[in-house]
């Protein structure tokens, strides 16, 4: 499954520097409720080797570590795993932290019991490959747990507004992980079971909308780097098009920014 070509590999580069920009901890930092919200719904127990693919500052890693499992991350961006080792050892929490690429993980054949992925996988080019990762370093018996946005939930429309203003770059959405049929077609093989449930994923800021959507500008590295690629006009339709978005979405009055995000959660059992 290494096959690659030029194009993937500058395609690869292209994303891996897009993730290493921003400050993704800082982004983690305002989802960590939400995300332990979705951890709370599976069951670990303490004894288990978890691997957290596309584990950015460790915002699963490390509650899962705190739960007693044995956990390894595995991220492309430098710049988060250095921010989750540092988190990590803060804690006092044993976690192995790798550089690796979630189409080619570097580990053996049904090396965990839980392979998870919150919201990171599914940014990568090549989701056949991905799919087949996962279920490869999975043991039988074992599972394979995702959270991943759907198309026509707010993140799916907020990472439409972005493509609206610069192109995407050439593969796959990655919202179509969050389609439960295309998900049944990529987890077709090797899986036992699988079970699929949309789930409100909320976001929490202490700011209004317009500070949102630069604190999204400074430090979410897709967000930061379709900026970057704008002329000063084209900046402010971005700028103004993002806060239309947030502010008509938001549920809170009192000056702060709830909005009601949507995942698909996945849970698949390896056969």
């Amino acid at each position: 499954m290494s096959e690659t070509t030029p194009d993937v590999e500058a395609l690869k580069a292209k994303l891996k520097k897009t993730w290493n920009s921003g400050d993704y901890g800082t982004v983690a930092k305002y989802l960590e409720s939400s995300a332990e919200e979705f951890l709370a719904r599976i069951p670990i127990d303490s004894a288990e080797r978890v691997l957290d693919v596309a584990c950015g500052s460790g915002q699963a890693a490390i509650p899962l570590a705190k739960s007693g499992a044995e956990v390894t991350g595995v991220d492309i961006a430098p710049q988060s795993l250095q921010q989750a080792r540092v988190r990590a050892k803060a804690e006092g929490l044993d976690i192995q932290f790798d550089e690796g690429d979630a189409e080619v993980l570097p580990y053996e054949d049904a090396s965990f019991d839980l392979v998870i992925s919150l919201i990171g996988a599914m940014f990568a080019p090549r989701p056949e490959r991905v799919a087949q990762e996962l279920v490869r370093v999975c043991r039988p018996g074992g599972r394979i747990v995702m959270a991943n946005w759907t198309l026509e939930g707010f993140i799916g429309l907020f990472l439409k507004m972005v493509g609206k203003h610069v192109p995407p770059p050439p593969m796959p959405s990655p919202l179509l992980w969050g389609d439960e049929t295309t998900v049944r077609e990529r987890l077709s093989e090797g899986i036992a079971d699988l079970q699929t449930i949309k789930r409100i994923y909320p976001f929490r800021y202490p700011f209004p909308p317009s500070e949102v959507v630069e604190h999204y500008r400074e430090y979410y590295g897709p967000v930061t780097r379709a900026f970057s690629a704008l002329d000063a006009a084209g900046q402010k339709a971005l700028s103004d098009d993002l806060e239309k978005l947030w502010t008509e979405h938001n549920l809170a009055t009192d000056g702060t920014t709830y909005v009601e995000a949507e995942i698909l959660e996945v849970v698949a059992v390896r056969g």
